[in-house]
């Protein structure tokens, strides 16, 4: 098999465009502790890993409205049309169902959604620069409703994508299924990473190691931690009860990366684009929930 291009042709690397002002959220709408945030609190709390069955069904109902979101969101990605207006999009969908969205203000991010392209791989703040044919996009959303988080991001298409990148995506989203269906009770959460990882080397991808699935729920990043590779100090052993995301990020290239100097940007280093997929789960006694399908 040939090694796939890192950088498909034809297209400028990624570049800051202007960031619009904050949005309102409207005050019958319930904040995340951290809105606004207060000295004496942390941005995430210390959740316990297992969640009572009240916090599971409350994340069942914020991850099916982040998930509706996301697609909400994706359907209006095409040529011509700007990360920010897409950011508009999300927010509005989040507030006509009554949830925050989580990103705004969480760390000081000025936006309701992450929007990557191309070898963006995650963290993309959204902004008035238009996308162009072939761009991949990632759309990463998490809601915020009485009281806890849903937390999603998939990969979409403005246009025609070149045949490597669509495969990559199409990809990505399996490494996830499989990373998903190896969640099971009394495995260590290092058996997701090995899984993911292993099937991305079967096609040359580069697998993001520094940025993580992790713990979900009242708190928006807690434990445990979900490496997306072979990580065997990864020892913790998945519980029913538990809830967490897995989000790999895949790439035609490296796994090296820069961040840009707003200091959330994350880029390849080598230019090399990227996709990824993401859902919140809650594990059963018999495998994995997932939380955020639509």
């Amino acid at each position: 098999m040939s090694e796939p291009s890192p950088v498909p042709s034809g297209r400028e690397p990624m570049r800051p465009g202007r960031i619009s002002a904050l949005r309102d959220v409207p005050a019958s709408i319930v904040r995340p502790h951290y809105v606004p945030k207060r000295p004496d609190q942390p941005w995430d709390f210390d959740d316990p890993p297992v969640k009572t069955a009240e916090i599971v069904e409350k994340m069942r109902v914020a991850g099916r409205i982040a998930a509706l979101a996301r697609d909400e969101v994706g359907r209006h990605v095409a040529p011509g049309v700007t990360t920010d207006e897409l950011d508009r999009i999300g927010h509005e969908f989040l507030i006509e169902h009554g949830a925050y969205p989580s990103t705004l203000r969480y760390k000081d991010f000025p936006k309701s959604l992450c929007s990557s392209v191309n070898e963006i791989v995650c963290h993309g703040i959204p902004d008035d620069l238009p996308l162009q044919d072939g761009d991949v996009v990632k759309i990463d959303v998490t809601a915020f409703v009485d009281g806890v988080h849903g937390d999603t991001c998939a990969t979409f298409f403005a246009g025609s994508p070149a045949e490597d990148v669509r495969l990559l995506s199409e990809r990505t989203h399996e490494a996830m299924m499989r990373g998903i269906k190896a969640a099971r009770p009394g495995r260590p959460v290092s058996v997701i990473g090995r899984v993911i990882e292993a099937y991305a080397k079967r096609f040359g991808y580069g697998v993001i190691r520094d940025f993580t699935g992790h713990g979900v729920g009242p708190s928006f990043h807690t434990r445990p931690t979900i490496w997306p590779y072979d990580e065997p100090r990864a020892t913790t052993l998945i519980e029913p009860g538990m809830t967490f995301t897995i989000e790999p990020m895949l790439t035609l290239g490296g796994y090296a990366w820069d961040m840009w100097d707003d200091g959330w940007t994350i880029a390849t280093r080598d230019g090399s684009w990227v996709a990824q997929w993401e859902h919140s789960l809650h594990i059963t006694e018999h495998g994995a929930e997932i939380l955020t399908a639509a």
